[in-house]
């Protein structure tokens, strides 16, 4: 899958008028997702607290981190691609500084997920500030 911006995707999702159409383009996102592969899918890559399976791989290339994702469930992978715009290839420091609160708030997404998708999410992003974290 292509880089799509955070930008990119909130304007995007500006274009649509109601919630139904705008779960069809995350569902969408989440469809080029490029999949990992089954060797990956291993225990130590599950992140903890998700509804759904979530794998997490993480390489360093330069000061870049590049995180592969995938999950078991098409929402999720959706999901993953808005976390992923927010942070894949940007630097430890950079993932530490994005404000991903902010970022939430502006696609409102919380109020239209369920509590434990919610819950989810936010342990993929505290898996994603902890590797940062941890390679400052």
């Amino acid at each position: 899958m292509s880089q799509i911006s955070t930008q990119e995707i909130l304007d995007d999702l500006e274009f649509f008028d109601n919630w139904e159409e705008r779960y069809k383009y995350i569902i969408d996102l989440g469809k080029e997702l490029t999949p990992m592969p089954e060797s990956k899918r291993t225990p130590e890559r599950l992140v903890k607290g998700c509804q759904s399976d979530v794998w997490l791989d993480v390489d360093k290339q330069d000061d870049k981190l590049i995180f592969h994702v995938d999950s078991d469930a098409i929402i999720v992978r959706g999901l993953l691609v808005l976390v992923m715009a927010a942070y894949n290839e940007k630097s430890a420091q950079q993932i530490v500084d994005f404000d991903i609160e902010g970022y939430f708030s502006q696609l409102d997404l919380e109020r239209h997920i369920s509590p434990t998708r919610g819950n989810g999410l936010r342990a993929i992003v505290a898996k994603i500030q902890a590797l940062a974290k941890a390679g400052l």
